[in-house]
């Protein structure tokens, strides 16, 4: 039983360096399908077409306008998320304590969870709920609220949803809105192109004379194919993201309150909208906030969150 579960736990670790070591991989995957697909729309279709002139070269402007926006926006949103630190626990963070009452210190925003700390340990002080603080094993610290380990980071990341292999990075508190907006504009953008070369996708069956070099009409039927694939993809993972958002959870959460009927968390869909994209609406479709948003909504930095007393704190 002991060699199992060391065989185990090997191999977790042996998974979890396997992430960290597909970094350079798979932005280089990413740049790789986003090079081939300019070459494809832009290169091989619209800017002959533009060149040639007529009406044909308005309707290609409009597309290769559009096609390079959303290209801009995927991108800047593709490496902000890259870039972007999730958010890590501050040393020696401690949780908030009430000084109004003039007594000794009591914990606030409490969470059960597993690895808590227990009534005996010094310094550690619970309220009448019984309810302890979380503590992490592995990076031997408190556990802000919404905060779990990544093995694959290996530390503790703030309101951590997953660790994405295609952002080469977790996705947490300080960079889910780029996340989300790297989805939008990817679908967006794989939409966009998916549909704009139906037709020559279609020339690929027709038996009649081919109104393309055969090389490409290889490259655009390859580029149709795997647009429709990732727009299909990146559909479902962001219906999924925006009904999480939407109820002011993350993936972790979402399974571990999957018995749990209320969610203190959920402020209702405007206001657990704005916990993660802010109040400004200009800055929801910019993988940037504006300093007012950051200077009012603690949320954003991910150590306090807004929540429903009534509902009491989550049982896990």
């Amino acid at each position: 039983m002991f060699r199992l579960g060391f065989a185990m736990a090997w191999n977790v670790f042996q998974f979890c360096a396997a992430l960290r070591g597909l970094g350079s991989v798979m932005i280089l995957l990413v740049l790789a399908v986003v090079g081939f697909t300019y070459y494809a729309v832009v290169i091989t279709n619209y800017l002959p077409a533009l060149m040639s002139g007529g009406a044909i070269s308005y309707s290609s402007l409009a597309i290769f306008f559009i096609f390079h926006v959303l290209l801009v926006m995927l991108l800047w949103s593709y490496f902000s998320a890259v870039l972007t630190d999730p958010g890590s626990v501050p040393p020696n963070w401690r949780p908030n304590v009430d000084e109004e009452s003039g007594g000794p210190p009591v914990l606030t925003s409490l969470e059960f969870g597993k690895g808590m700390i227990g009534l005996h340990q010094p310094g550690i002080v619970v309220d009448s709920g019984n309810l302890a603080i979380r503590h992490c094993r592995k990076c031997n610290q408190l556990k802000p609220p919404r905060c779990h380990h990544c093995s694959a980071c290996g530390r503790c990341i703030l309101k951590m949803d997953h660790h994405c292999v295609w952002v080469v990075n977790c996705v947490g508190a300080l960079n889910y809105k780029f996340f989300l907006l790297f989805l939008f504009y990817t679908l967006l953008e794989t939409s966009l192109v998916t549909v704009i070369l139906l037709s020559n996708f279609l020339a690929f069956f027709n038996e009649g004379e081919i109104p393309a070099s055969p090389g490409s009409l290889a490259t655009t039927f390859l580029t149709f194919v795997l647009n429709l694939a990732f727009a299909l993809s990146v559909l479902g993972l962001l219906v999924m993201h925006l009904s999480l958002v939407s109820a002011n959870t993350t993936t972790i959460e979402a399974y571990e309150k999957k018995t749990t009927p209320k969610w203190r968390y959920d402020l209702g869909r405007r206001k657990n909208f704005e916990q993660v994209f802010g109040i400004d609406k200009r800055f929801w479709l910019i993988p940037s906030y504006v300093e007012e948003d950051l200077r009012k909504m603690r949320a954003l930095y991910g150590l306090d969150y807004l929540s429903r007393p009534e509902l009491g704190s989550p049982n896990y």
